[in-house]
């Protein structure tokens, strides 16, 4: 049997170039070799947006359309609703109670986002994400994680949920292993940090191709570099970035006619765009076709309805191995 692949989401706007970079390109080779289940984690979402759930119809949509348009294959991978499987609910309440609080204080990525987000108090839900997050994980039995290593922490704590769980009662759970991205983060068209929602500094999958272009042409490049025949520094400029991620063809030569003053950040940028535009086209043409009505609803609702057999599936072997299956499994 296929290895199981658990990875997705949180429904907090449209995903872009970052993005799939960093993890769309890598869900569509591995879904050829595993068993695949995309999660749109909307009640993840909450723990930021719990005072906006009016936008979460709406997101869940667009990165549903995100990953098709990237080229997920319904056929292949389960796409499903964090909130539609009521089984991960259940679940994350029984591990609730052995996980301590001391131990998801000490969560360094949890510390590191409640820095960023500004919060000195935090909700009971956005210290308890981990435990969820493990939940997401272990109801369908994944075996494997696709992460980047900021995620690492998260990782380790659905291993321990597992061991622990499995070390109490009976062993119902593996231990996923991490799939850590070894690519680098893309930079944002600031040049200042990687490419961020928060930041505004982003060319997402759903651009059209006069927003690219205005977006491109805008980018920061070399700011020592004042006229077109002045020698370039490549390894500081945004677009060289770009070109080293989805032009690799071109990159080195394009690198030694930055250097050497041969070629001017318009014509980079303009050539650029011409492979952006080439990489993209493809992505609005599949999001056209699996936004025909109803298509889109269809998938989702299929890759739901498989999330919820298999999270009952896994149930049954928790209630069983926790001696609460009162009446024989029945419900």
């Amino acid at each position: 049997m296929k290895k199981r692949i658990l990875t997705g989401d949180r429904p907090t706007g449209p995903l872009h170039l970052g993005h799939f970079v960093g993890s769309l390109q890598n869900r569509v080779l591995l879904q050829e070799e595993y068993d695949t289940f995309i999660i749109i984690a909307d009640v993840q979402a909450l723990t930021t947006n719990f005072d906006r759930p009016e936008r979460l119809a709406e997101d869940v949509r667009q990165v549903a359309l995100d990953n098709l348009a990237a080229g997920l294959d319904p056929g292949k991978a389960s796409i499903f609703i964090q909130s539609l499987v009521p089984q991960i609910a259940e679940l994350t309440v029984f591990f609730s109670m052995f996980v301590t609080v001391s131990r998801l204080r000490h969560n360094p990525t949890i510390k590191t986002e409640a820095g960023a987000y500004g919060y000195t108090d935090m909700t009971y839900g956005f210290l308890g994400y981990p435990v969820s997050q493990a939940a997401d994980i272990l109801f369908c039995r994944a075996d494997l994680v696709p992460v980047g290593e900021d995620q690492l922490p998260h990782i380790e704590m659905t291993r321990f949920v597992a061991r622990r769980f499995n070390e109490l009662y009976a062993g119902v759970f593996p231990e996923p292993e991490a799939m850590v991205s070894r690519v680098p983060r893309l930079v944002g068209l600031d040049g200042q940090a990687k490419m961020s929602k928060s930041l505004g500094n982003c060319i997402y999958l759903s651009d059209e191709p006069s927003r690219v272009a205005e977006k491109v042409m805008n980018a920061v490049t070399d700011p020592a570099r004042i006229h077109k025949t002045d020698p370039g520094h490549p390894e500081i400029c945004t677009i060289c970035s770009y070109h080293d991620a989805f032009n690799q063809a071109e990159h080195g030569n394009t690198v030694e006619m930055c250097r050497a003053g041969s070629i001017g950040c318009v014509a980079c940028k303009k050539r650029l765009l011409q492979v952006l535009e080439g990489f993209l086209e493809p992505m609005r043409e599949r999001r056209a076709m699996y936004s025909k009505p109803g298509l889109l609803d269809e998938i989702l609702e299929t890759g739901t309805e498989r999330a919820r057999r298999e999270g009952e599936a896994t149930m049954e072997k928790v209630r069983s191995a926790m001696g609460m299956d009162y009446f024989g499994g029945a419900r």
